[in-house]
């Protein structure tokens, strides 16, 4: 047999061998990839009092503002409210405000909060850049009593004034709205009416929230005569338009003491000594 003959022999003997090895590798059975065993283990859970919404610096709280969500146990942090050990926990919070913001679903603690009565309590309720400033007020002042913390009041000013009539200079009350659309902060000591059953709130002293140029209008005015509140309604406390802020009593202008006040067809003009 020639040497060729043998060489093609040889190799066909070693592909029928290669060849059958791999026919039994494929009959064989695949070995199964083993699943990984999912365990599943059952987690204690409480109540716990988180934020309804995301709460900001200044907000005056109430129950709207809380709810009471699933929370696992083992997660429970010293300092959170959970409806076992604190089942009035809403009722004691409501009433305070914000100190350090608050996000929706995030647990409360007291940390966060000023309480009613503790100190700082009227700063945390200022609004960013605002002031806070307490003007006299009676009865007859303030609506009859009907104006409550967190309504909205327009200032008014009332004042004596020298007014040329004719040929006579004499004197005469005048009127005139300085601020408008205020927030009324607290009347007296009282912050928060809540669910108070009153529908009056009759006191001495109204702390509004402004800004600071207009303190200055208010602490000025209180000087130049007497302040009156007037309660708007709901519908227009939104208003972020003009308010009306009287500033140039501030600088002199058609104050009362500086001269006549000449009125002509019902319009003040300065007069002598005026500016």
């Amino acid at each position: 047999m020639s040497p060729m003959r043998l060489i093609i022999l040889i190799g066909a003997a070693v592909a029928a061998i290669a060849a059958a090895f791999l026919v039994r590798g494929l009959m064989q059975p695949q070995t199964a990839i083993e699943q990984p065993v999912v365990q599943e283990r059952e987690v204690s859970e409480t109540h716990v009092l988180v934020a309804k919404r995301d709460l900001l610096v200044g907000d005056l709280l109430s129950p709207d503002d809380f709810e009471w969500a699933a929370w696992p146990e083992n997660n429970i942090v010293s300092g959170y409210k959970t409806e076992e050990n604190d089942a009035d926990a809403i009722n004691e919070l409501s009433g305070s405000v914000v100190r350090i913001p608050i996000y929706a679903e995030e647990p409360i603690l007291p940390q966060k909060l000023v309480m009613k009565g503790e100190t700082g309590f009227m700063a945390a309720l200022l609004k960013p850049g605002m002031r806070a400033i307490s003007v006299e007020i009676s009865t007859e002042s303030a609506s009859g009593g009907f104006i409550l913390p967190d309504d909205r009041v327009d200032v008014i000013l009332t004042y004596q004034a020298q007014v040329a009539m004719a040929e006579a200079v004499i004197d005469r009350p005048i009127t005139e709205t300085i601020l408008k659309n205020v927030r009324v902060l607290a009347i007296d000591q009282v912050f928060y009416q809540g669910d108070s059953e009153s529908a009056s709130q009759i006191g001495n002293t109204a702390t509004l929230e402004v800004t600071p140029e207009e303190a200055e209008l208010i602490a000025h005015s209180q000087r130049l005569g007497t302040l009156s509140l007037s309660l708007r309604p709901w519908s227009d406390a939104g208003d972020t338009g003009s308010r009306g802020a009287r500033t140039d009593l501030l600088r002199g202008g058609s104050s009362p003491g500086n001269g006549v006040t000449i009125y002509r067809n019902g319009r003040a003009t300065a007069g002598l000594g005026g500016s």
